[in-house]
């Protein structure tokens, strides 16, 4: 019996251990455990920011950014002299992240500063649409006045051939139709008609393939059903409503699915295009208002009172230092293959009183830390 017992000593040794590390590995969620992210706390992880050179002067509206793959560049309006937009003067600036500088562009051609404005990169020129469609080279360091489009802009988008534009209006009218520009043309074409009924402000985003667009509201409140648009076929497909999205959110596709943030507070919702499935992401405290988020090619990076990024092989929240930025709405965010860069936007008028908004002219900008590739599954 001696003998037999200390045979087992090391053995019971051995699978106590192996209990121990198995119980250890479940509470820390590295296997089994609970089946959803959202019930670990989120990682603490750092970055840096670094505040950018003031803009040469702030953009009171309208405000449009592209990343050209060396410079950001922002356009816009300014109110005139009398404080209204009235008498507006177009404003175009670039910043060089690198050299941390700033330059003055040539203005815009003088349009209309009633319609919403989007800008999207070809390559070679940044398109803005708004009641125009002007072009800007930044080589050359001029701006054109393009061809007007046949339908209002709601929702643009770049598919590496067309600006794709849908939907759009302003006080309580609204446009249910589309068009596209090619730039190679210099032509537009109209879009087929779409199965759902129109939108002031869609919400969206371009997968590569199809212009994806969500549920929302006409101007009278009615629910509006959602749609995808295939430039290649020129054809729409419905695709199903997610209920709790409001107007407003921000949507970023991640190569697989399309994330709607600020459709509700702390809430997420990812819609896949390839199944058509929605689903709620692990909840992150996010800021209420002045959220801004780009896609970094491995996570996404939301930013307001508050930083957190999004890493969808680990379906977790990371938590980052905080932006050193006063709060603010209508800041631009572009990502520049290692900075989100984030620049502008304006203080309201505070409730009850009657000092003017505060147009902002500064900016920052957060690396974030590398991201660490997912560990390769064991076998065996």
């Amino acid at each position: 019996m001696t003998r037999l017992g200390k045979r087992k000593r090391p053995a019971i040794l051995v699978f106590g251990l192996a209990i121990a590390t198995a119980a250890i590995l479940v509470g820390s969620g590295v296997i089994g455990g609970s089946s959803s992210a959202s019930d670990r706390p989120a990682p603490k992880a750092t970055g840096s920011w670094r505040p950018l050179a003031d803009a040469p002067e702030p953009i009171a509206a309208g405000r449009t950014s592209v990343w050209t793959g060396t410079e950001m560049i922002v356009s816009g309006t300014n109110p005139g002299a009398d404080g209204t937009f009235i008498d507006s003067t177009e404003v175009a600036e670039a910043y060089n992240p690198t050299k941390d500088t700033w330059r003055q562009l040539a203005s815009p051609p003088k349009t209309q500063t009633s319609c919403r404005r989007s800008a999207v990169w070809t390559g070679k020129q940044m398109l803005v649409w708004g009641c125009s469609l002007t072009a800007f080279d930044p080589e050359t360091n001029q701006w054109r006045q393009l061809p007007d489009p046949p339908t209002r802009q709601g929702i643009v988008a770049w598919t590496g051939r067309e600006l794709i534009g849908w939907g759009g209006g302003c006080c309580g009218d609204v446009s249910d139709d589309g068009s596209a520009y090619n730039p190679e043309t210099n032509s537009w074409r109209k879009l087929a008609s779409a199965p759902v009924s129109g939108q002031q402000s869609p919400m969206g985003a371009w997968t590569g393939r199809e212009l994806v667009i969500f549920n929302g509201r006409g101007p009278d409140g009615t629910r509006v059903g959602g749609a995808a648009y295939n430039p290649k076929s020129d054809t729409w497909r419905r695709i199903p409503s997610q209920p709790n999205l409001r107007p407003g959110a921000i949507a970023l596709h991640d190569g697989n699915e399309i994330h709607a943030l600020g459709a509700r507070r702390d809430v997420v919702f990812s819609f896949n295009p390839r199944n058509d499935g929605w689903r709620q992401l692990p909840r992150a405290e996010l800021a209420d208002s002045g959220l801004v988020a780009v896609w970094t090619g491995n996570r996404l990076i939301a930013s307001g009172s508050t930083t957190r990024a999004y890493e969808p092989h680990a379906n977790r929240w990371t938590t980052f230092s905080s932006s050193p930025l006063p709060v603010r709405e209508g800041a631009e965010a572009v990502w520049t293959g290692r900075l989100m860069i984030v620049w502008g936007g304006v203080v309201p008028t505070a409730v009850d009183t009657s000092s003017p908004p505060k147009y902002l002219a500064d900016g920052a900008a957060f690396r974030p830390p590398l991201l660490a590739p997912p560990p390769l599954p064991q076998c065996c």
